[in-house]
């Protein structure tokens, strides 16, 4: 089974979700990112408290890293019967590591494979993979047996709603080019934006509603770093970089526009700082 994250949230809770979850990345709208970190860890934190009691975390819940533990320690740690608590929980990030991994016979993924394929009742194993390979033994067993969590960012009009909950589960609101302003400071990383509107709510108190100049004073624009690296990378002819970071500021909604006439002024500004720059120009930049 395959599902949206959006989806998957409504379920946690009131539906009984099979053994094996993985979360990884999904088809993006137009300018997003296929896999958004943020919305993981919102949905683990909904399943923890769902599956496991506060008081037995230390008993019945453990976080691993693909890095640090073999697919085999993995599968050893989901069969072990729980100590007190009806299901032991298996978080393992970085899943993609083990995707990775051949499937032959004597793979060290085996172990794990076989897992997926016969779970037994009292384990739930949640692997993180920020990249997946559809072609995958680890991915296809995935799918039939458990649920991929698709997890890529929002579409613009469910990013602006969800920014405006945001605000309102904190006493404020938004006047709506307050809020097309935020999301073209911050861009599109939830993370940032979780920070941002923590920062402009108490810029100015419960209650109040929040106008461009509360945007302006409080929330940094993160594209102006990233176009300072687009800036350094044209200077020594990074052509990688370059594209790296103009990638990332079209996924931050910057016109093309935009972008030419701020890097037009970063290097007009460079130009007449150089010391030898003569005071008058001889001709327009």
């Amino acid at each position: 089974m395959i599902l949206n994250i959006v989806e998957f949230m409504k379920k946690v809770g009131r539906e009984t979700l099979p053994p094996t979850i993985l979360f990884g990345p999904g088809k993006p709208p137009w300018g997003k990112e296929p896999f958004e970190p943020f919305l993981v860890e919102r949905a683990l934190e909904k399943l923890l408290a769902v599956y496991v009691d506060p008081s037995l975390r230390d008993l019945a819940y453990s976080a691993l890293y693909a890095e640090e533990t073999s697919p085999g320690a993995v599968a050893e740690e989901a069969r072990t019967p729980p100590f007190l608590a009806e299901k032991r929980v298996i978080l393992v990030r970085n899943a993609d590591l083990f995707m990775a991994m051949n499937s032959d016979k004597r793979s060290p993924i085996q172990p794990l494979l076989q897992f997926i394929e016969d779970p037994p009742d009292t384990a739930l194993l949640i692997l993180i993979s920020p990249s997946a390979n559809k072609v995958k033994s680890l991915y296809k067993l995935c799918e039939k047996n458990g649920i991929i969590v698709e997890c890529p960012q929002m579409d613009d009009k469910s990013y602006a709603a969800w920014i405006r909950g945001q605000i309102e589960k904190r006493g404020n609101s938004i006047t709506p080019h307050a809020l097309n302003l935020l999301m073209e400071r911050v861009g599109t990383k939830m993370s940032d934006m979780h920070n941002a509107i923590n920062l402009v709510s108490n810029f100015v108190g419960a209650g109040n509603k929040i106008e461009e100049e509360h945007v302006f004073a409080a929330c940094a624009d993160v594209a102006e770093a990233t176009v300072w690296a687009l800036t350094d990378a044209i200077a020594v002819s990074d052509i990688t970089a370059a594209l790296e970071c103009l990638h990332e500021l079209l996924a931050l909604n910057k016109n093309p526009d935009e972008i030419m006439g701020i890097l037009s002024w970063l290097l007009e500004s460079t130009y007449r700082a150089h010391p030898e720059t003569p005071i008058k120009l001889g001709k327009p930049f």
